[in-house]
């Protein structure tokens, strides 16, 4: 079998394999699994972002939790004025709704990646990493000195936000949002990797002076990238606070941001499924050896200097046999 047919095959599988997991556990009566289930597709949906970023445009981006924040906190104060009837600003009126949520924090994460990247991407190496975790660490700390959201103590999500013909108070049908918005981006992803535009990103990663040279502005088409990479780990961040029915400065933090970053290394940078894997990866080995010892990323770190050392492609390209992207 050669090597992209044995990748497809495994993006097939941790497709699949993932939707399996809530199939299975509730066939066994274990609705913790397909919350767990939930939580990966979710820090996948929020690494596909960063990997648009990062795997195609090799912008390391060490802010990201920006706009996994943001999506969290639109989540959490529309549903906090939708349940107490209080205006938001400009007399703007909270919503319950997820698809009336899910496009204001989109926007807003792209409007916010907008205005960072106008100033990060003039800029690079540390310096363009430094930027990015500036950005996200000033809005951590307006965060926890905002105390009409709940400042430090976070913001409580008392009723989780609805969806069209869906209870989203259910497990389940919770895990179908997750896992239907983690498509549509790993489509998204695919259709930008394999249109010409990906194609000038990747070559913007490698050449960017050649780029400039056959009339392509290397500024603005990694401006795009990052302004769709921070729309969609903003949606990740509202799905998140939904799923937690919380939402805190936590969401913010840089310790979240290299999280992200730690995803992609271990699925694959710049592989389409990288995400899925390194989410499923990381969530797991959270939860195995989280209740073995409180000192979990101890080993998580083992594993990530491994595939940082032997395996560049991460865990896809150890078993596909492939180091370059897919």
């Amino acid at each position: 079998m050669d090597e992209s047919r044995k990748e497809f095959w495994l993006n097939a599988v941790l497709l699949v394999g993932l939707f399996a997991t809530p199939v299975i556990a509730m066939m066994i009566d274990e609705p913790f699994y397909v919350t767990l289930a939930t939580r990966v597709a979710i820090f996948a949906l929020a690494a596909v972002g960063l990997n648009l970023a990062l795997g195609l445009g090799g912008m390391v981006s060490f802010g990201h939790a920006l706009y996994f924040g943001l999506g969290g906190y639109v989540a959490g104060i529309m549903a906090h004025h939708a349940f107490s009837g209080m205006p938001m600003v400009f007399g703007l009126s909270g919503s319950d709704q997820m698809l009336a949520i899910w496009p204001v924090a989109m926007l807003l994460s792209g409007l916010v990646a907008l205005v960072v990247g106008v100033l990060s991407l003039r800029t690079s190496g540390i310096f363009f990493i430094m930027i990015t975790l500036a950005f996200a660490q000033m809005a951590y700390y307006f965060a926890i000195g905002w105390p009409t959201y709940g400042g430090e103590d976070g913001l409580p999500i008392l009723v989780r936000n609805q969806f069209p013909g869906l209870n989203t108070l259910q497990t389940w049908h919770m895990f179908l949002l997750a896992y239907g918005a983690l498509v549509i981006a790993l489509a998204v992803f695919a259709m930008l990797r394999n249109a010409r535009f990906g194609a000038a990103l990747m070559a913007i990663r490698q050449n960017p002076e050649r780029v400039a040279a056959v009339g392509i502005s290397p500024f603005g088409i990694k401006l795009a990238a990052f302004v769709i990479s921070g729309m969609i780990t903003g949606l990740a961040g509202a799905m998140m606070a939904d799923l937690n029915r919380f939402v805190s400065p936590s969401m913010l933090s840089w310790h979240v941001s290299g999280e992200l970053i730690v995803i992609c290394i271990l699925g694959g940078v710049g592989r389409l499924f990288g995400p899925l894997a390194g989410a499923a990866i990381f969530v797991g080995f959270e939860v195995i050896f989280g209740g073995l010892t409180q000192h979990w990323q101890f080993w998580l770190g083992l594993v990530l200097l491994a595939v940082v050392l032997f395996a560049r492609g991460g865990v896809i390209g150890i078993i596909a046999g492939r180091e370059r992207h897919g």
